[in-house]
């Protein structure tokens, strides 16, 4: 069953005017992925008339109302072009940056990043927790973030690259895969495995508090 989402149940302090967003775009809805516009219309809400744009996003079968002149304040955007994907792709091939080694403090500063909305911060979140899948594997929680924001980061790919949802997961994962044995990257992340074992690393979690910061 599809999900819908009327975005004026968020408070958002100071509105944009502008709304450039036309019926067919393909946008991008921070926390929940890459749509399609497909409509723009008055509804009456509360009352109130204005300008909703309609978005459909494929990966988890949802459907977005937000105003059209909150779109910029909530952080819709179009999905990015060629040259930005070849950067995103830097990113995700790029060496495993330095985390918080204790899991909540972990969870909270990749929750941060992908707070932002920015492709870049997103798809760090993402490399750092496939990486660290790799080597050690992940907590519950974890493992929840990194399967939402690899969904996410992949909706967005499968309109950029022209790619199906299977053919952009697929490719996703293989840009993620572990290196081949006896690499100078499989080497590296061999050491670092090591290094992890010797971290004093609690892994305890809240599971309500990680399932609900997975929702905001």
């Amino acid at each position: 069953m599809t999900e819908t989402i009327d975005d004026d149940l968020f408070e958002i302090p100071v509105p944009s005017t502008e709304c450039d967003f036309q019926v067919g775009d393909n946008v991008v809805y921070p926390h929940h992925g890459a749509g399609v516009v497909k409509s723009r219309a008055p509804r009456k809400v509360l009352g109130e008339e204005r300008d909703y744009l309609k978005i459909r996003i494929l990966h988890n079968d949802m459907t977005v109302h937000v105003p059209c002149d909150q779109a910029n304040a909530v952080g819709l955007r179009r999905v990015i072009d060629e040259e930005t994907v070849r950067k995103v792709l830097d990113v995700l091939e790029g060496p495993v940056t330095d985390m918080p080694k204790n899991w909540n403090r972990r969870f909270k500063h990749n929750r941060e990043k992908i707070k932002t909305g920015n492709i870049y911060e997103l798809a760090e979140v993402v490399r750092n927790l496939a990486t660290r899948e790799n080597e050690k594997g992940l907590s519950t929680g974890e493992k929840q973030m990194f399967t939402r924001t690899k969904k996410v980061l992949a909706s967005e790919l499968m309109y950029a690259l022209e790619k199906t949802e299977d053919e952009a997961e697929e490719y996703l994962d293989g840009i993620l895969a572990p290196p081949a044995e006896g690499s100078p990257q499989y080497i590296a992340a061999a050491a670092r495995a090591a290094a992890l074992e010797d971290e004093d690393d609690d892994e305890s979690v809240d599971e309500s508090d990680a399932e609900l910061a997975l929702q905001e």
